[in-house]
């Protein structure tokens, strides 16, 4: 069995975990996070997997201490691997391992390089994303690539749903890599950087609406940051509307700019300043859940027109 050290987080990192367990690798050291206390932790656990298998488990703040990088070198790797690990790895790292060391990326690369991936896809209104296999470098993900995976972007998938899609394209990937990897026969291909951007992490702040948008543009912002990420919000009436999910069935009315939420029936829909109209399917007005009925009961109307009140990022 060939031994590996694996830096891991989050759901990339359990279900890679496992695919190099089934794969005949021995992992003899996993390295992964405390979790954040003011971080909304809503996927699976590393540590805890690491452990159902007897696997010894770090979280230094920073891998690359000589104290860190001694403990990894103590456990003789042959190969190296980091699955959504949220801390560059330096040169001591990397050059440790005889067979390499390599990182999945949920994007294709070259594009969305950098942080949170995912989102900024949707952000984009980009139809597909995936998972990349690849070499890691000083430089973050820049390295060669070994292989990639395709997955669909739908026009009303949220983040969650397509993480979850990038997920399955990581186990994906690594099985399929995994083979030539510890024989040392994987052919690597160099990036096209010029091909790609770097993005770096989002905020809260970050999901700010201004109501002026087009519809498209609001519902790709809505659901890149919909649950269990901050959510989308923007200003009416010196109150904050948060817009946690939409769907957009491709609509239009024939009156434009003039942005509005409107009550149908038991329905609350978005009016968007290009005339597109998006269904609201979850949404927060002053810290409280917001509905057709919310609205027609506390402001005794069917139209409330929002006004631009947001400055945008």
């Amino acid at each position: 069995m060939t031994p590996a050290t694996v830096f891991a987080y989050h759901n990339v990192g359990v279900r890679c975990l496992d695919v190099l367990r089934a794969g005949g690798v021995e992992v003899r050291l996993v390295v992964t996070h405390e979790d954040d206390p003011n971080e909304k932790v809503w996927f699976a656990s590393v540590a805890e997997r690491a452990r159902l298998y007897g696997i010894p488990v770090i979280t230094p703040q920073d891998p690359n201490t000589a104290e860190a990088i001694e403990r990894v070198r103590s456990s003789a790797p042959d190969i190296l691997f980091s699955f959504y690990y949220r801390r560059l790895l330096g040169p001591g790292l990397l050059a440790m391992p005889r067979l390499g060391a390599y990182n999945v990326h949920g994007s294709l690369l070259p594009k969305y390089r950098g942080r949170a991936p995912v989102n900024w896809a949707l952000v984009h209104g980009e139809r597909e994303t995936g998972a990349t296999l690849h070499e890691m470098v000083a430089k973050p993900d820049a390295g060669r690539i070994v292989d990639r995976e395709r997955v669909p972007i739908l026009p009303n998938d949220t983040a969650r749903e397509v993480f979850d899609k990038v997920t399955l394209a990581a186990e994906i990937v690594l099985e399929r890599s995994l083979p030539g990897l510890l024989s040392g026969t994987a052919r690597l291909v160099p990036q096209e950087l010029a091909a790609g951007s770097y993005f770096g992490g989002r905020r809260p702040e970050d999901g700010a609406v201004d109501p002026a948008w087009p519809a498209s543009r609001i519902h790709d912002l809505v659901r890149a940051v919909a649950p269990p990420y901050p959510g989308a919000f923007c200003q009416s009436a010196g109150k904050t509307l948060r817009l946690l999910r939409t769907f957009n069935t491709g609509e239009r009315g024939a009156i434009t700019g003039h942005p509005a939420l409107l009550a149908r029936g038991s329905e609350l829909h978005l009016r968007c300043a290009d005339g597109g109209v998006l269904r609201v399917l979850e949404a927060e007005f002053d810290g409280l859940p917001f509905n057709a009925d919310v609205m027609r009961a506390r402001y005794r109307t069917d139209l409330l027109a929002l006004k631009n009140e947001t400055t945008t990022p």
